[in-house]
């Protein structure tokens, strides 16, 4: 039914968000001397959405989104101790260990010698590369590729440098903003598992649900393959 079935990485295979949610409270009360902890949240927010075009997708954008509203919320004031509390925060991310969600690795042994695996993950190169190769499962895929933005572009431009028919391809993730929706726009399958800490920037709160599908879990997702198989 499908030659490529490819996958998200972060929130999909394994668990990400959780980290900058922590260390985003942190952050947090680190600067309740100077406001509010609902405006010191809702200013990193908007902080960080307004650095994409900048820096991109990652930590090291998360780190240098929470310094710039350090210096903003104090005024210019921010000391050199709280500018090294937000790098260490940064390091602690990037060297927390990667432990991928239990099933996975049994879904992909179970795939793997009837299709091409692939990772489709978007954000920092050095940072997702890192994470791959941590995680103990990039063995599993024929392809990686992480790239700058999950757009119907970006995957129109992924199939034809791999010259996989949309028809013949399934992306599976967390998002519904970067893996399902840009993927059932140009053709492809797409089937979302929903991940409790997705970050609000990925949400879509009315998107057309008609048009893919959701699965609890990704252990669902061969018996699912299968009862598609079957034209179930």
């Amino acid at each position: 039914m499908f030659d490529v079935i490819a996958f998200d990485a972060d929130d999909t295979l394994w668990p990400n968000e959780h980290l900058y949610i922590m260390k985003r409270e942190q952050f947090i009360e680190m600067l309740r001397p100077y406001a509010d902890p609902d405006h010191i949240g809702q200013t990193l927010d908007q902080t960080e959405i307004a650095n994409l075009r900048y820096y991109g997708y990652g930590i090291k954008s998360f780190a240098l989104s929470m310094v710039e509203t350090a210096v903003h919320l104090t005024n210019g004031r921010v000391s050199g101790d709280t500018i090294q509390a937000i790098l260490q925060f940064s390091k602690e991310m990037r060297d927390h260990p990667v432990q991928v969600f239990a099933g996975v690795t049994a879904v992909l042994d179970e795939l793997a010698p009837k299709h091409r695996l692939m990772i489709i993950t978007k954000g920092d190169l050095f940072e997702q590369e890192s994470k791959i190769a941590r995680s103990g499962i990039a063995d599993r895929f024929q392809y990686i590729e992480v790239v700058s933005e999950k757009e119907a572009e970006t995957y129109d431009a992924l199939l034809h440098k791999y010259g996989i028919a949309p028809s013949r391809f399934l992306m599976v993730g967390n998002s519904v903003r970067s893996d399902i929706l840009p993927v059932v726009e140009i053709g492809g399958t797409a089937v979302h598992i929903p991940h409790t800490s997705t970050w609000a920037h990925e949400h879509v709160p009315h998107a057309d649900r008609s048009g893919y599908t959701e699965l609890a879990h990704i252990s669902q997702l061969p018996g699912w393959l299968a009862a598609r198989a079957r034209g179930g």
